[in-house]
């Protein structure tokens, strides 16, 4: 749940061979150990062992439940071609032709929620969205919209192996024919032959995506 956590967990269980585990493009799951959700994985933790404030908690729940609030919007309201086109045209976005939902034209490559929502107005009129954090607030929004297919994937496979660490692995398991798992992750569980999913997890070289291909051919 946090990224110090993740270094951590690398010098107790892999050593310190391999310097660029320090770039947290190297972390595990790092789709959920992104900079704009620090504060919504981790202030909770720090409030209850009186590392933060009760105002930055308060903070936290008033950002979660604007940001939500956007959300609901945009899959709630319907948008017109008279109100949207003229936007849709200066992005070099393609213009509708009928009514659709506002969510749908953000999943687009060139829309910018903040610009979005000041087009249609009406979500930014209301006094509540005057907090001085109001940018953080959408550009969250926007990255949970945007990335909810790639996110709810990566925290499934988590969440997954999660609840199978203690899965036996056969030790008469033959690697190399798992062509579908990296030559390195290959040869790294050749070599070390773990015994559990959650040891195979924790090798140096063996990604998540590895960890898959095994489980799958494991039969689970």
């Amino acid at each position: 749940e946090a990224y110090i956590g993740v270094l951590i967990d690398d010098l107790v269980t892999k050593g310190v061979d391999e310097p660029y585990r320090m770039f947290t493009s190297r972390a595990e799951y790092r789709i959920l150990l992104r900079q704009d959700n620090a504060d919504e994985r981790l202030t909770r933790k720090g409030y209850s062992i009186g590392l933060a404030r009760q105002d930055r908690l308060m903070r936290l729940e008033n950002k979660e439940y604007l940001i939500e609030k956007i959300i609901k919007y945009l899959n709630g309201r319907s948008v017109e071609p008279a109100e949207i086109n003229e936007f849709l045209k200066e992005q070099g976005t393609k213009e509708i032709s009928q009514k659709v939902k506002a969510v749908s034209i953000l999943m687009r490559p060139k829309i910018d929620l903040r610009m979005m929502l000041k087009t249609l107005g009406d979500i930014l009129k209301n006094d509540i969205y005057n907090v001085p954090y109001i940018n953080e607030i959408i550009e969250s929004a926007e990255i949970k919209i945007k990335y909810q297919g790639y996110i709810e994937r990566e925290r499934n496979v988590a969440d997954k192996i999660r609840r199978l660490e203690n899965i036996k692995i056969p030790e008469d398991i033959n690697y190399e024919e798992l062509v579908s798992i990296s030559t390195e992750g290959r040869q790294k569980l050749a070599k070390i032959k773990p015994m559990t999913i959650g040891q195979a997890s924790r090798i140096s070289g063996v990604s998540p995506s590895d960890v898959s291909v095994l489980l799958m051919y494991l039969g689970r």
